[in-house]
């Protein structure tokens, strides 16, 4: 196996861990997707709900860095947000979802920490757009294993 559609050396990738980590990230996102209403009503309701979607997409986001760390073959592209950059510019991901997934305002589950304490009324959007972004994150990535790694 080897990496990189930037034609750099060919190196290895642990292409199983990849695939795991790609597993429990399908999971995590129809967790989200099997979360109804998301107002500040259920919020307020149920305290649970708020801690239960900010550590699924802790977990997402901390799966991503892992398989952008595994897809550069071990090496550390700075900041967890610029790993997204470096997996875009190894062809991993495009740039729309690299952006997506590395907002300016910082990483969805922190948005969510802050929300929950300051505008409920956001959750929703800011899980929406995450939920949306994981999902293409897993697809591209599946499609860069296949495409670019090779089927066994």
């Amino acid at each position: 196996m080897t990496t990189s559609s930037a034609g750099a050396a060919q190196l290895p990738v642990d292409r199983a861990a990849i695939e795991h980590r790609l597993i429990t990230m399908r999971k995590s996102v129809g967790q989200l997707d099997g979360l109804e209403a998301l107002d500040s009503a259920r919020l307020a309701a149920d305290p649970g709900a708020g801690l239960v979607i900010e550590r699924i997409l802790a977990l997402l986001y901390d799966l991503a860095l892992a398989i952008n760390r595994t897809a550069l073959s071990g090496r550390r592209p700075g900041t967890p947000t610029a790993s997204f950059g470096a997996a875009e510019r190894a062809g991993v991901i495009d740039a729309e979802l690299a952006d997506a997934l590395a907002p300016a305002d910082g990483p969805h589950h922190v948005l969510v920490q802050l929300c929950l304490d300051s505008d409920p009324e956001q959750v929703r959007a800011i899980v929406d757009a995450a939920r949306s972004g994981y999902r293409e994150y897993v697809r591209q990535v599946t499609d860069w294993i296949t495409d670019d790694l090779g089927e066994d």
